[in-house]
């Protein structure tokens, strides 16, 4: 299967998955509001185990698993000893992980916040008994998906989300025919029943299970078969091991980052006396949904589906081919980047409407996403790189990128604590993440060009110039649309409602994807040509 065609699979599969991610945040706004006390509780919660999968799937899982299963494929039994004591090994680690942090679930909850009362504290635990079992599922989920991808097979890992978020959404919408709606945080936090909690959280869980085991299904359609070998020594682990080390000490730091991050968010409920409308835990968390929905359906598409490609050319030493491939993924991730960073900060606040009632919560999300915009391409390109490395079995690099990144967030964070008001928290920690992928995106560009050579830095350089100079072009046009429909202000058509909110983000959207590729195509950018390639097939499909 070609790249672009494996690309286009992933990304059909994930779009499906986002508009139905998107349909499970705005009932969860409906049932339990984003700038509440029991949304932020629910987002703590259900922030514990996406976190430490958001670092799997970035870090150890990929890094260890696809180089070393493309190399296993060798051996005279096709790899299946290896991969059954290998995954046999990380599913035991998965499995006693999640049962230690569910028995700590009172503590991560006491050190992921910061100024919370007993009762909330009690609400946010136990929404967490439910939701960290999620970890496993994550663990199988990734483990799962990896082993495919590691055989061409793309489409499964893409496409199990939307299970995910069929099943947690049919369970929203039983919590709110049960016990009904509550956007504005009426429900008192003492008042929850354990059934809403069981309901509400156990979901959530569900969902991730169901995800994990369709993929059983794609392992017998692929003939893969695995069994439980506990016989680890004496076989050849030791190099996935050794890269593990590192990918683990990245876990451990950016886990700290991650609570340094939540601490400082959560401190923002202390300005809802004044403000009930105060962005907190749950607006960071409905805002870095928005951010990865491009990120998710571009860049992990291609990226994965390169990634198996440069592993391969970096096991044969084809350094050619291998410079060659992360070019290409990265001028083909730019081309997307770019556009939906301008066109989303555009429309950041008709963005928001979908997902928030009122005004002055609109504003808040939006502000936040804006912030976040910022940092999407850089976030994409280190996403790249990181993979660029991971094919060349060297985890301590992206550790020492990961880690410099992490140092500089927290030292900011910290700042930004003490001399930043409790209202605007979230707004500067997400330009402070902006800025520290940037300076990450930097560095670890100037270790791969000195680790494997010149990557074509003019083309790639000229590329950006010409996206970025068409993005300028299309996101003033599409503001200037907004202006002429009345602008963001209470009452406006762009954030009037619901509905009106979707229609302008579909009607500018489109205007400024077509002043954005009628930009490319007059500046002769071959780029463009692929990406409309690309979306024509996934819209037959």
């Amino acid at each position: 299967m070609s790249v672009a065609r494996s690309s286009m699979l992933m990304a059909s599969g994930t779009i499906i998955s986002r508009v139905l991610g998107f349909v499970r945040t705005i009932l969860l706004a409906a049932a339990i509001g984003v700038t509440t006390d029991a949304a932020d509780a629910f987002g703590v919660a259900n922030q514990l185990p996406n976190n430490v999968y958001a670092i799997i799937v970035t870090g150890l899982l990929n890094a260890v698993l696809i180089p070393q299963l493309v190399k296993a494929r060798s051996n005279k039994d096709g790899g299946k000893g290896y991969v059954d004591r290998l995954l046999t090994l990380i599913l035991t680690v998965f499995f006693v992980v999640t049962l230690a942090v569910t028995i700590a679930a009172p503590g991560l909850v006491a050190l992921y916040t910061s100024g919370w009362n007993e009762q909330q504290l009690a609400l946010a635990t136990a929404f967490a008994y439910w939701c960290l079992p999620q970890l496993f599922f994550y663990g199988l989920y990734s483990l799962f998906g990896e082993v495919l991808n590691s055989r061409s097979v793309f489409g499964p890992a893409m496409w199990a989300p939307v299970l995910n978020n069929i099943v947690a959404t049919a369970g929203l919408v039983a919590f709110i025919v049960l016990f009904g709606q509550d956007p504005t945080g009426l429900r008192s936090i003492e008042n929850w029943s354990s059934d809403q909690i069981a309901l509400l959280s156990g979901g959530a869980t569900l969902g991730v299970a169901a995800q994990a085991l369709i993929l059983l299904v794609a392992w017998k359609r692929a003939e893969i078969k695995f069994s439980l070998n506990f016989k680890w020594r004496g076989f050849g682990l030791r190099p996935a091991l050794k890269a593990a080390t590192w990918s683990l000490g990245m876990v451990v730091v950016t886990q700290i980052g991650g609570v340094v991050q939540t601490v400082v968010a959560s401190g923002a409920i202390s300005a809802r006396g004044t403000n009930a409308a105060v962005a907190s835990v749950a607006v960071a968390a409905v805002a870095w949904l928005i951010f990865m929905v491009p990120h998710s359906v571009v860049t992990v598409s291609v990226a994965t589906a390169y990634f198996t490609k440069m592993a391969q050319h970096a096991h044969e030493a084809r350094m050619d081919l291998f410079r060659k491939d992360f070019s290409a993924g990265l001028r083909s991730i730019s081309v997307f980047a770019v556009f939906f960073s301008v066109a989303m900060m555009v429309l950041a606040y008709p963005m928001s409407r979908v997902f928030i009632g009122d005004f002055d919560s609109t504003i808040s999300l939006g502000n936040v996403l804006i912030a976040l915009m910022v940092g999407l391409v850089p976030f994409s390109f280190v996403y790249m790189m990181q993979r660029a490395f991971y094919a060349l079995e060297d985890t301590r690099t992206p550790f020492v990128f990961t880690t410099i990144q992490i140092v500089i967030y927290i030292i900011g964070a910290f700042a930004i604590a003490q001399t930043v008001p409790a209202a605007w928290l979230v707004v500067a920690l997400s330009l402070l993440t902006s800025t520290s992928v940037t300076i990450q995106a930097i560095i670890a560009y100037t270790l791969l060009v000195r680790r494997v050579g010149s990557l074509g830095e003019h083309r790639i350089a000229t590329a950006l110039a010409q996206f970025v100079l068409s993005g300028i072009i299309a996101g003033a046009l599409g503001y200037g649309f907004i202006e002429i429909m009345g602008g963001v202000k209470p009452d406006s058509f762009a954030v009037d409602s619901i509905l009106s909110s979707s229609l302008t983000i579909a009607l500018v959207g489109f205007l400024m994807f077509a002043i954005y590729t009628l930009a490319l195509r007059l500046l002769k950018v071959p780029e463009i040509d692929t990406a409309l390639a690309g979306l024509k097939g996934i819209l037959r499909r």
